[in-house]
């Protein structure tokens, strides 16, 4: 990661913890589920998006859709789901696909808007 390009990782970075956050709370939010185990919830998810970051060496390009965007979100769901399973928390095939669907639509969803903005700025610049 150079000085120019830092600024940028470290945005994408958080806002995918953020959308991984929010994907959690949304989540217990439309279960009942209190904010006790919050953490329980979200942590193997957090865990598979610093791995789907190492993997596609997502701070070379951040925002680029293709392969990082890909690449941070299936192993984001295919691990987080992993981790699930092995310490013992549900998961049952409606809770595989909503995890999916709502994951590709936050992780995907923020980048390309995000190339659609820088794509239209630099074609004004």
């Amino acid at each position: 990661m150079t000085q120019k390009t830092a600024p940028s990782a470290l945005l994408a970075a958080f806002v995918d913890i953020v959308c991984v956050t929010a994907f959690v709370l949304i989540g217990r939010a439309s279960h009942s589920k209190g904010p006790l185990g919050t953490l329980v919830t979200l942590w193997p998810f957090l865990a598979a998006l610093a791995i789907g970051w190492i993997g596609a060496r997502g701070w070379r390009s951040p925002f680029t859709l293709r392969w990082t965007g890909l690449t941070i979100w299936a192993a984001t769901v295919i691990v987080g789901l992993l981790l699930r399973v092995v310490t013992g928390q549900g998961v049952q095939v409606g809770f595989v696909i909503v995890t999916a669907v709502v994951l590709a639509i936050f992780l995907l969803g923020w980048r390309a808007i995000a190339q659609f903005v820088l794509r239209r700025r630099t074609h004004r610049a």
